[in-house]
């Protein structure tokens, strides 16, 4: 089963999966696609992170595609000359946003250890759809004509909008087939090295420092999954860089205490405990969580099941808290907080294979569209926006501040739950930013506790608390649920909340396939 953003997505890791392949083939198959069907979202020119389940060995990989900034980054990056931060987008647009792309060196890393199939092999599809074209979604051409920055620049512009100015609705991508040849026939190296030249060439031009150095010295890393119990299951995330599986983890500990069984998916009591849970995650999170490489992010300390005990002892069923502090961890971290919260531009994909191999896959450019500047038929990101602005905040350093080589941090959080015999039961991850740590706690309950499909728990009214209000997504049922969460002492927000949420449930022999019906993606499997 594959399960993707777009439907040409998932047939593209269906037909990989038909010719023998493994999940992880079929990942790579499918982010190829979705760079040229999903270019808002994700694609080559981004990064991400995967969790890749080795069925007959056991064993639990993960792996680290996040951007890196350039060798030549300062902290004070995002602040202008009277030091304020920059507006965010200005420096979305700007060469200052875009960090060194991650996914494809990511990818190559995950084919060597666990590929099956001829790595040219995994780029036909997309490749064939480049150049043969497709029918633009209705979300494309709606994302498109909303963005102001896009049409402004060449060769953006050519690629997805007709001379009239209106988007197109077939689109061609021949810059990106040819792109996609030479990966295909040179491996990640046609990328780092040879398309280097262009891609720095094309930041400086707008005001960005990457150089060719930058790009071939960029490494992806395999990291050690983040795991711990919830109940009977065993829920596993990605460590930092990302805030996910972190945060997630988090979440479901401070929440465990509650027999969620018992509560209703849809009910006020339900959306209160789980932004009272985020509101701690989140203080926590945006003072603690960084590149783990640059800086010492407490991770065993946050996750520490007394930890977890006591702080969950301040949420309470009656009433809402008055404000989320970061825990006061032993191990002393004199940090900042920094609040930045990511945008909501990602992709999540979630396959399973004939053998029972899993992969969780999250991608993202971050800003819808990244940088809006193009090379070689796709879009740069901008993922050094998710650092912070300020690289101080009331006198102390912050964490996530900008610095050479470093990873911003992330909120993307592949996730995989396996069952007390240590079956996979579960993959599921989402798009959404910040909000994605949210999105991925609540199909993770509404699926255990609440025992509901997948696809049932992609349906699920959203609620999410990134400590501050509770948004919750506007909706029929929006005006009740708002009044009974400020009768509880919530501040709420109504927000659309478009999310991606794509999920496997493993039962009985079964796998059951939930694609979030807010987007345009299925589930593909036999």
């Amino acid at each position: 089963m594959v399960v993707a953003a777009h439907p040409l997505a998932a047939q593209a890791g269906a037909e990989i999966l038909e010719r023998g392949g493994s999940a992880v083939d079929a990942a790579i198959a499918v982010q190829m696609v979705l760079t040229l069907v999903e270019p808002q979202s994700s694609g080559i020119g981004g990064g991400g992170f995967m969790l890749v389940w080795d069925a007959e060995r056991r064993r639990l990989a993960g792996y680290d595609g996040r951007e890196t900034a350039p060798a030549a980054a300062r902290p004070d990056r995002f602040l202008q000359d009277d030091g304020t931060p920059l507006p965010f987008m200005t420096a979305v647009t700007s060469g200052k946003s875009i960090g060194v792309p991650g996914i494809l060196r990511m990818l190559a890393l995950a084919h060597e250890r666990h590929g099956r199939l001829p790595w040219p092999q995994l780029f036909e599809p997309a490749i064939r759809l480049s150049e043969s074209g497709f029918v633009t979604s209705p979300r494309l051409r709606a994302l498109l004509q909303q963005d102001p920055h896009l049409s402004r620049r060449e060769p953006a512009r050519s690629t997805f909008y007709r001379a009239d100015g209106q988007p197109k609705t077939y689109l061609e991508n021949p810059a990106l087939a040819a792109t996609l040849r030479g990966i295909a026939a040179g491996g990640a190296a046609a990328f780092y090295h040879g398309l280097a030249p262009a891609i720095a060439e094309a930041v400086a031009a707008a005001g960005g420092d990457m150089a060719t150095s930058d790009l071939a010295n960029y490494r992806a890393k395999e990291r050690a999954p983040l795991c711990a119990p919830y109940r009977q299951w065993r829920v596993c995330g990605m460590p930092p860089p990302t805030a996910g599986g972190i945060a997630v983890l988090q979440m479901l500990g401070l929440v465990e205490r509650f027999d969620l069984g018992a509560v209703d998916a849809k009910s006020a009591e339900m959306a209160h405990l789980l932004a009272e849970a985020g509101r701690l995650a989140f203080a926590d999170r945006n003072r603690y969580v960084a590149d783990p490489d640059a800086v010492a992010v407490p991770t065993t300390a946050l996750l520490d099941r007394s930890y977890l005990d006591t702080r969950s002892l301040l949420i309470r069923r009656e009433r809402a808290m008055e404000d989320a502090l970061p825990g006061d961890l032993r191990e002393r971290h004199g940090w900042g907080d920094d609040a930045t919260l990511g945008q909501p531009s990602t992709s999540h994909v979630s396959i399973v294979d004939a053998e029972g191999n899993a992969v969780a896959l999250t991608s993202s450019v971050e800003n819808a569209f990244g940088s809006r500047i193009m090379v070689g038929g796709f879009l740069l990101n901008n993922q050094l926006t998710d650092f912070s602005f300020r690289p101080e905040v009331d006198g102390r350093p912050v964490a996530n501040a900008v610095a050479p080589g470093k990873r911003p941090r992330s909120s993307m959080a592949p996730t995989m739950v396996f069952d007390a015999d240590g079956g996979l039961r579960l993959i599921t991850g989402s798009a959404g930013g910040s909000r994605i740590i949210g999105y991925v706690a609540r199909t993770i309950t509404g699926v255990l506790d609440n025992e509901l499909s997948p696809q049932d728990a992609a349906a699920l009214p959203h609620v999410v608390n990134r400590d501050g209000a509770t948004e919750i997504e506007d909706g029929p049922g929006a005006p009740r649920l708002r009044r009974a969460l400020e009768a509880l002492g919530h501040t709420v927000d109504l927000a659309p909340m478009t999310s991606g949420t794509h999920s496997i449930g493993m039962r009985d022999h079964l796998l059951e396939g939930g694609a979030d019906p807010r987007r345009e993606g299925i589930a593909v499997g036999r």
